[in-house]
């Protein structure tokens, strides 16, 4: 009887973090170092067109960016972190190949010195 209980809770647990993992959210995270002849003014555009482009596409439900202001000197030259959620994988997916999204990397690609990103499923 113990070792029937113990399968049981096993199975529940394990049927509980698999519909956790289906179930959570998923990040993309995206950080940004612009060329030193990147202007504050084009700059300030990229921000505001990764910001536009989060509404144009319907897959984004969240979307938040801010810039570097650690005191640990450990940024690696990186000044912007873009932070964009998914319901799942396949809002990603989507996002990616998205015509609004590429026009967006066609006018970020000549102002970017490097990129750095990071993809994960949320977990708590």
């Amino acid at each position: 009887m113990k070792s029937a209980v113990f399968a049981f809770a096993l199975l529940l647990t394990t049927m509980t973090t698999l519909a956790s993992a289906e179930d959570a959210p998923y990040r993309h995270v995206v950080f940004f170092k612009f060329k030193d002849s990147a202007t504050s003014e084009q700059v300030q555009g990229i921000e505001k067109a990764f910001a536009e482009l989060a509404t144009k596409i319907n897959t984004v439900t969240g979307f938040e960016w801010g810039t570097n202001v650690s005191p640990e000197g450990l940024n690696d030259g990186f000044t912007h972190c873009f932070f964009v959620t998914f319901k799942d994988k396949a809002g990603l997916e989507a996002y990616l190949p998205h015509a609004e999204h590429q026009a967006f990397v066609s006018k970020l690609k000549p102002l970017l010195d490097k990129v750095c990103v990071l993809d994960y499923v949320a977990k708590k």
